[in-house]
């Protein structure tokens, strides 16, 4: 019985760890900045001055499967389009946080 106990104890942790949700890891502060030096050159206001269709507000990130951190960070590493590739520019802790700040100013509706 101990053992069995113990067993789904340690699976109950694994499982509470693996399945951490993305955003508990970024730093919205730290995105910001990030975002400031990096992003607000085309996206001010989670605007787009190159595509207008493709802005950072919540609809539109919906609309374009780009409402989820792993979908955002997947653009700002990679980039597509007239969008840069920012992985040889910031860390993966950069690119966390200001894909984390992308949906916080999303669902604020960037104020």
């Amino acid at each position: 019985m101990r053992k069995l106990v113990i067993t789904l104890l340690l699976t109950l942790i694994v499982l509470t760890t693996a399945l951490t949700p993305f955003a508990l890891a970024a730093d919205t502060a730290n995105g910001a900045e990030v975002f400031s030096v990096h992003c607000v050159g085309c996206h001010i206001n989670g605007g787009n001055i190159i595509r207008r269709g493709k802005n950072l507000k919540q609809k539109a990130l919906k609309r374009n499967g780009m409402d989820s951190l792993e979908a955002i960070a997947s653009l700002v590493a990679n980039g597509k389009n007239n969008m840069s590739a920012f992985k040889d520019r910031l860390s993966q802790q950069q690119i966390e946080d200001v894909s984390a700040y992308v949906l916080a100013q999303a669902a604020n509706n960037w104020r």
